[in-house]
């Protein structure tokens, strides 16, 4: 899969990878759940470049930022009335996308009226314009993603359960960075090499100490605060290597005192050690397997077998702890 400049060499993006591999070439609906910055939206692109619609229309549309009847318009267009607009019919976002993919950002701000629609598209591909009496057969793929739990929206009512699990086919869930460690040098050398060369200055070399630091740092805006971080230093580094002194102080700070957001380890645990690894004569990934297995089961076992309390104890969504109970034939 061609993935058009996506950078990841984490175990858990190229489980990501393995996932949108699997459903390039189909119409599949597809549901991205992740912080905001993680990256849905190019993903979204890189599946569609990698399907069959890729020589139609790729449309992007940011729910949030449109208000409930705007968004109405803007997605199925509609059809003029009164004498400066009588019989015009104008598209919307749907139509321009014909044959190719829509991606719908922020799918959980829409208001259940317009719900309805969507729902109606995605099982009959039929829609009608606003103020038209028409239906109207369109030919899109469906890419949808949130940053909100969409179960839990479900269940204080504010989301459709239909389309909840019409969306939720395929469900792809974007770590954010801190989760991806070793992911973050290779970005941040790639978004550092761009903004050199187009600001037609010098390449610049990240120090060791320096490296230390953005590796420790939380990254609560994630790949887009990195980016972000990068393309300032190529303008304001005035050396050929990024040092300490470079950095803001909000990472300078982290590397002395943890964010109040983070769990601090008690100073009484004990990690497993190398040693617990070698006396059970297992190699790394079967000795993490066993602990998140016994982890599973004991949360399992304390929910009484109910899945959704399991997944709240462990702090996964519910579908995630279905996946890890499938592949650990619970």
């Amino acid at each position: 899969m061609n993935l058009s400049g996506i950078i990841g060499e984490s175990h858990v993006m190229k489980n990501v990878f393995r996932v949108l591999a699997k459903v390039k070439s189909t119409d599949t609906t597809v549901l991205m759940t992740g912080e905001p910055g993680t990256g849905k939206e190019l993903l979204a692109r890189a599946l569609h470049k990698n399907s069959p619609r890729a020589s139609h229309p790729f449309v992007s549309i940011k729910c949030g930022a449109i208000s409930s009847e705007l968004l109405e318009w803007e997605l199925f267009g509609h059809v003029g009335r009164g004498s400066a607009m009588e019989s015009r019919s104008l598209p919307g976002r749907l139509e321009q996308a014909n044959g190719g993919t829509v991606f719908l950002d922020e799918i959980d701000t829409i208001d259940l009226s317009l719900q309805v629609k969507i729902l109606r598209l995605i099982q009959e591909k039929y829609f009608e314009k606003v103020g038209g009496f028409t239906s109207q057969q369109i030919n899109v793929r469906i890419i949808a993603a949130t940053q909100s739990d969409l179960e839990k929206e479900v269940e204080k009512g504010s989301f459709r359960e239909d389309l909840y699990y019409r969306l939720n086919v395929v469900p792809v869930e974007l770590p954010p960075l801190r989760a991806r460690r070793e992911d973050i040098m290779l970005l941040a050398e790639c978004f550092l090499e761009k903004f050199c060369e187009k600001s037609g200055r010098s390449p610049l070399k990240i120090s060791k100490r320096a490296t230390a630091l953005l590796t420790h740092y939380y990254w609560p805006g994630n790949v887009r605060e990195l980016e972000n971080f990068m393309e300032r230093l190529a303008v304001h580094c005035e050396g050929l290597q990024v040092l300490p002194e470079d950095l803001p102080d909000k990472i300078l700070a982290e590397n002395v005192t943890e964010p109040m957001n983070r769990q601090v380890i008690p100073r009484e645990f004990e990690w497993p050690s190398l040693q617990d690894m070698n006396n059970m004569q297992m190699n790394l990934k079967d000795f993490l397997e066993e602990i998140e297995r016994n982890l599973l089961m004991e949360a399992f076992n304390t929910a009484e077998g109910v899945k959704n309390q399991a997944a709240e104890i462990l702090g996964i969504k519910r579908t995630t702890l279905i996946e890890k109970l499938k592949k650990k034939s619970f």
